[in-house]
Formats: C-alpha cells, structure tokens, sequence
C-alpha cells in the first residue's frame, strides 16, 4: 500500500539548477571537508544510453568542487537532488535518502545570509521532499511552509504542499494548493496532481484525462515520464479497463526497456488472469532489476494463492528484513505492516496495531480509514468497521476496494 504521492514529489528535483556564486567564508565559519556519500552502481538494466553516464560525471564535479572548497554549498544540494532521484530509479531507498537528507541537513546548519535566500528556499523543498519519501508527512508539511514563506511563486514547493495535506488527509486544502501550482506552471507535476485529487474526489475519468495530460507533458523515456504513464496505466486497472492500462504498460517498455515497475505491473495483469507462471517469471524479472518490497509482496501473494509454502515462506522472511531495513534508515512504514499482516499473514491484531499507529499520525486520511475498516471488518467488529468506512468516504472516492468493503458491509 504505498502512496504514489512521495514519488509524484521528485518531478520537481529533475531540472538543472543554474550555479550560485559562493561568497567566501571568513575562518570562523569554515567547514571541513563533509562525508560524501558513495553513488551505487546501477544494475545493468538501469544504465539507459547516456543517463548513467551523466549521473557518475555529475557526481564526481560535486564531490570534486566539495574537495576544492569544503566551505561550498550549492553541491551538497545538488548532491541531495541527485541521491534523491538515484533512490527512485535503483530503489536504494536505504541508502540513498539519508544520505540526501545529510547533504540537505549540512546546509541547513549553516547561518545563511539574505543573499543566499534562494539557497535556503531550494533546500528546505529538497528536505521536505525527503520527508515525504520517508512517510513524515507532518515534518514534510512544516518544512514546506517554511520554504513557501522564502519563495511563494514557485509552483514546485505547492506540489509539496498538495503531497502533505493530501496525506494528512486536509484535502480542501490540497486542493488549494493544487489551484495555485497550475496557475503557476501547468506541467507533468501539477497535472499529476490534479489527477490525484479528482480520483480522490471520486471523479476517475477526469482524473485519467488529467493524468493524460501530465503524460503529454513529459519528454517521453524519462523515469518521470514513464512514472506519469504507470500511474495511468494503473487508474485504468483500477476502474475496470485492464487492456488500456496493459497498453500504457507495453508503451513504458518501448520507451524505457527493463523499467520494473512496468513490468510488475504487466505481472499483477497476468496473475489477475491466472497466468501464474508468467507472473511469477514476469516479477523475477522486476526484482532482479531493483530490489522494490513491493515487487516481493505480489511473489507472495502469487506463492500464497498456489500453495507454494517454502517459497512463500522464504519470500516472507524477505519482505520482513526489507522492511526492518526501510525502518532503520527512517522510513514510516506503518501501513505496509499493517496491509501486509492483513492480506498473507491473517493476523488482524497485528495488522490494526500497525494501522492504529498511523492512525494517531493521521487519522483524517481515508486511505487509513480504508485499511482500518477492512481490518475491523476481519476481525468482525462491524461498528467500527462502519465508523472507519464513513470517515474514508467522506470524499466521494470511487475507489475500487471501498466499493467493495461497502458492499460486505451491508451484509453484515
């Protein structure tokens, strides 16, 4: 159960940043040189023609400026932005955020001076972006308030805004923001966003004519591009439409070959169908390419439904020291805990403690009320299943699984 919105996030950290003069420091003000992080190599399948190529080069002119002039800045934000984006194509989430979020922090320890506003405005958005890859929705929305109070015509940091309230589940005022990030720059990121909200509001086919939008945006084979378009393709899976959304996956591919979550989702088509055997092939394939939790989940649940229980087993044992990691390098992980305890394990109580846990955090949100309700509904206690079904459907969401906790609701 993993939110698109931190990934929508990252669109933003994409454009190329025009180089700020740094004014030199006296000696009281003088930084050592910092702990670069290391760049990861990229597996075979992610080293699209040149890109990699302009990664490891964009990488060494950072870390070389930082040895030059350890009192410099401007890199370690652009070393955020690139860690930031390496996280999203290698899923190398462990490593890659926190070392973006000590760059971000690096700066932010300094005493910046009016002349480095912008500075300061940039790093607040990278670190609030960040946070929102790690689940931190409250600290992600404070940080962006912070960075808005800095620079309040940049559509980017809206973005962030719509991302947090959305979480929060303040989505009046996502909306809000959404308004003003389109009125500044109608784009592949604000469009996504429009998209998310009208789904949110229980309006799927304008959010898919939005999200077609945001795909025409984008310059085609870009990740971010390719992330517009499989989020498409998954509004048509999840509305019935299951040979649009396997066209959009099919079109990734011809764009960006070996993109795995493209080809998880081709997987999760087969395995709807029955097709196990290409389904498992299929997420063998994706998981070789990025080691993605979720990727691991649709191989147990396959296992699971096939009888297969030493590889559902292994597979498990997998997925729990996955998440542990996740959670180690300070990624919320709640809900993944709580679905997963829910739909293989069957252990409801563990499955609501972890949801209650979010819950306490945000409990506005109706895709937690989503879960709660499920849970509750398991477990047989059906008034609360029913208080966490209204609170989920106080939007209008047409979402399928509320759709169809409504219905068994109604039995009970």
């Amino acid at each position: 159960m993993r939110s698109l919105i931190p990934y929508i996030f990252c669109f933003g950290l994409l454009f190329v940043l025009t180089n700020c003069g740094q004014k030199e420091r006296d000696d009281s003000h003088s930084m050592r040189l910092p702990d670069i992080p290391k760049l990861l190599d990229r597996n075979k399948a992610l080293q699209y023609g040149k890109e990699w190529e302009t990664v490891q080069s964009l990488y060494g002119q950072y870390r070389q400026q930082l040895m030059q002039k350890p009192e410099a800045l401007e890199p370690l934000l652009k070393l955020a932005e690139l860690f930031i984006n390496e996280a999203r194509i290698t899923g190398e989430h462990g490593h890659y955020y926190p070392a973006a979020m000590q760059m971000a922090d690096r700066i932010l320890s300094r005493p910046l001076t009016e002349k480095e506003k912008d500075l300061k405005f940039r790093t607040l958005y990278t670190k609030a972006g960040i946070q929102l890859s790690l689940h931190d929705f409250q600290h992600a929305l404070e940080t962006g308030q912070q960075a808005l109070s800095l620079n309040p015509y940049n559509a980017g940091i809206y973005g962030v805004l719509v991302d947090a309230h959305v979480e929060l589940g303040q989505y009046e005022k996502a909306v809000e923001m959404a308004d003003k990030m389109v009125s500044i720059r109608p784009d592949l990121r604000s469009y996504s966003r429009v998209s998310y909200l009208r789904e949110i509001y229980g309006k799927p086919k304008p959010a898919i004519e939005a999200m077609e939008m945001a795909v025409e945006a984008g310059f085609p084979g870009q990740e971010q591009t390719c992330w517009a378009r499989l989020t498409l393709a998954h509004l048509h899976e999840h509305y019935g439409k299951a040979e649009q959304a396997e066209v959009q996956y099919q079109l990734i591919l011809s764009e960006r070959p070996d993109y795995p979550f493209a080809i998880a989702g081709l997987a999760q088509l087969a395995f709807q169908k029955g097709n196990y055997e290409e389904a498992e092939n299929l997420l063998k394939k994706a998981c070789g390419v990025i080691p993605e939790v979720g990727f691991y989940e649709q191989l147990a649940a396959l296992y699971q439904k096939t009888g297969r229980n030493a590889d559902f087993d292994r597979t498990m044992k997998a997925i729990w020291e996955m998440l542990a990691d996740d959670v180690a390098h300070g990624h919320n992980m709640n809900l993944e805990y709580a679905a997963l305890h829910r739909d293989l394990t069957a252990d409801f109580e563990k499955a609501l403690t972890y949801a209650m846990k979010e819950y306490e955090l945000r409990p506005n949100n109706i895709d937690v009320n989503r879960l709660l309700s499920s849970i509750y509904q398991q477990m047989g206690q059906t008034e609360k299943a029913r208080s966490h079904f209204k609170k989920a459907s106080r939007t209008g969401s047409k979402h399928p699984d509320l759709l169809g906790l409504k219905e068994g609701l109604a039995f009970l």
